[in-house]
């Protein structure tokens, strides 16, 4: 089977009662890109790639369509298989390993769909038919930041994410203070996230400050260098998140001991074929770990549930979703969808998603 058509989409998705705040952006819409690969035997496959706009890692929505036209002519009559896939693209593109995701996911899509099976089942099979998801909450006020805790510990969320940094670092403590006074007590994790946004001292005050609340500190500053310097003089656990851009730096992280887990994102890392290999990594070191990304509708979040409900369920830390921030859906009937705190793995053969075309209007270009 190989690919005989290409398609790429642009899409807008606004946010709902925006902005998103991070330590280094207020988001307000996102400009996601969409893939529709068509095989030799009229079979079809969709992946989707959506940067949370320039500001947040190496990436953004031009980018992504741009690599992909680069790539376009040279992928059809390829085989349809991530790992030569993978192989040819690099031929094509050094790098971009952001817009290599979203192929990757549509063949992953298409070969499902081919064969009968799942993506789950592709990447391994699935652990549980329903994997936990987490709540970010933005950087805020630290009262309105510890109701929202409440009220998302009592929809059922199993994990908060904290947003902090760009501000003060003492709001950023008074925060975390607050939200822990909410759910002390209850189980629920905590996270508390920097977004690249402290200064190593700021990451140690915060950590020295508060001994007795059990959070992990991920992605706190912005440099591996600035991880190394803070890790011997924390008392809590470091996570890796924006850092982590190929299985290399996973590696060296996870073999150094240098962190205690990961918040990976699939668009990040190159798609689900790289995923696989970085979920095996973390379970051959026991190192828990996420499978989210960074933003995106329903063939994103399918993708991220499906390798989320194969990790070893100690291991996975949850499956981050924008369906709250967003409206609607690409699949009105399937849709991702998080309830009580939890994702209901998609059924049926690939990603499970059936997208309606006609929200996407004509293709931006085609091979």
């Amino acid at each position: 089977m190989k690919i005989a058509e290409i398609h790429i989409y642009q899409h807008d998705l606004p946010v709902k009662n925006g902005p998103y705040t991070m330590a280094n952006a207020e988001v307000w819409a996102l400009d996601t890109t969409l893939v529709k690969l068509v095989a030799d035997n009229g079979q079809v496959g969709w992946g989707e790639t959506c940067p949370v706009g320039p500001t947040y890692a190496e990436s953004h929505a031009g980018g992504a369509r741009a690599a992909l036209i680069a790539m376009g002519e040279g992928l059809i009559g390829a085989e349809v298989a991530p790992m030569t896939l993978h192989r040819r693209m690099d031929g094509l593109l050094t790098g971009h390993n952001y817009a290599k995701a979203a192929i990757d996911i549509a063949v992953h899509d298409l070969l499902g769909k081919h064969l009968g099976v799942s993506v789950s089942d592709l990447l391994g099979g699935a652990a549980t038919d329903r994997v936990p998801s987490y709540y970010a909450t933005g950087v805020g006020a630290p009262d309105d930041i510890a109701r929202l805790a409440a009220e998302k510990l009592a929809e059922g969320y199993p994990r908060l994410q904290i947003k902090v940094g760009g501000r003060p670092v003492e709001m950023d403590i008074e925060t975390i203070r607050k939200v822990w006074e909410k759910v002390r007590g209850s189980g629920m994790k905590l996270a508390v996230d920097g977004n690249r946004g402290w200064a190593t001292r700021d990451a140690l005050r915060v950590s020295r400050e508060c001994p007795e609340i059990p959070f992990i500190m991920e992605q706190p500053c912005n440099t591996l260098e600035d991880l190394q310097k803070i890790r011997p003089q924390i008392s809590h656990g470091l996570y890796m998140d924006e850092n982590s851009t190929s299985l290399n730096t996973v590696i060296t992280a996870a073999g150094t001991g240098l962190v205690d887990g990961f918040g990976m994102k699939v668009t990040r890392i190159g798609g689900l074929q790289p995923m696989r290999a970085f979920r095996d990594i973390c379970e051959a070191r026991n190192l828990p770990h996420t499978c989210d990304d960074s933003w995106g509708g329903d063939i994103i979040a399918a993708a991220c549930t499906h390798i989320g409900t194969t990790v070893k369920p100690g291991n996975l830390e949850g499956v981050w979703l924008a369906a709250p921030y967003i409206e609607g859906n690409y699949d009105a009937e399937n849709g991702i969808r998080i309830e009580g705190g939890h994702i209901a793995v998609p059924q049926g053969p690939g990603l499970g998603i059936t997208p309606d075309e006609s929200l996407f209007g004509a293709p931006v270009a085609s091979f």
